[in-house]
Order: C-alpha cells, then structure tokens, then sequence
C-alpha cells in the first residue's frame, strides 16, 4: 500500500504528515504500508521550510532529507491512496487522476473529526506550525487501524 500525502507547496504541511504517518505506521509495526508527500504547486527540490524542520526535531521527526516534488500523473498512478490537506488540493488530484482513491485528510482516519481543511501554516509562526502538527497528528492518530492488512 502506497500513501501520498498532498499540499500545495511540499515544503510544509505534507512534509509533516509523510514523518507523522511514517512514525505511527512504524510503532504500529506496518511495515506494509510506504508514505511519500507532493505538492500541487511544488518546485523540484527545496527542503522542508525551517519552522517545519523545527517543529519536527521538536517532535523527533527528521525531515532534513525531505525534497519537494510537484504532483504528477506518475506520482499518482503509483499510489494507492490519495490525502490531501485541503478540498483544493483534492479536486486538482481528482481533475489529474479521475476515479482516484483521494480524501482529505482531516476526517479519513479519525472518523470522530469533520472533513475540513488543514490550516496552512506557511509564512506563520512556530506556534502555527505547531497548531498544524497537533492537528495532523489528531487527524492521523487512526491511520494504522484504517488501512487494512495486505495479505
């Protein structure tokens, strides 16, 4: 099972949640599951924004090997489920690949929460990028659970 996490710039929203979902994927012992990240507007390349690598050692994820990619048919056609952070991102997933498995993420794997936008923190504070990080860790926190076993 291949998961592609999806904002818009790759450099700060889906850069946390590939790290979050790869850490909670790895405690819950999932080794069948890969997680990756792309951006709808993303440049080849450019590392995960500062206060996201902050908030990420804070938390112990090591983003510091993480490179923006724009989205592409490619990169789409070889994942299995789509979560996007917001219902833009999830429409321009569905106008490149019609019939795809795409969610946002809010409201997938913790059914209790609303579907709804994960806010963008980018230009904001640490306290912003924290509030996001909070948030995509609540919304994760059932992601394990929700992907059945391959057998």
């Amino acid at each position: 099972m291949r998961i592609l996490f999806v904002c818009t710039g790759n450099t700060c929203r889906s850069p946390l949640a590939e790290a979050i979902a790869r850490r909670m994927l790895s405690d819950a012992g999932r080794t069948d599951i890969e997680v990756a990240s792309a951006g709808v507007q993303a440049w080849n390349g450019s590392p995960a924004s500062d206060e996201a690598l902050l908030i990420g050692l804070e938390r112990n994820l090591d983003l510091s090997a993480h490179r923006s990619r724009p989205l592409t048919q490619d990169i789409l056609a070889e994942s299995d489920l789509v979560l996007t952070m917001s219902a833009t991102h999830l429409a321009h997933v569905m106008q490149m690949r019609p019939g795809a498995n795409v969610h946002l993420v809010a409201g997938f794997a913790n059914e209790t929460r609303a579907r709804r936008d994960i806010q963008d923190p980018f230009s904001g504070d640490l306290a912003d990028y924290r509030e996001t990080a909070d948030d995509l860790e609540c919304e994760l926190s059932g992601l394990p659970d929700k992907i059945p076993h391959e057998p």
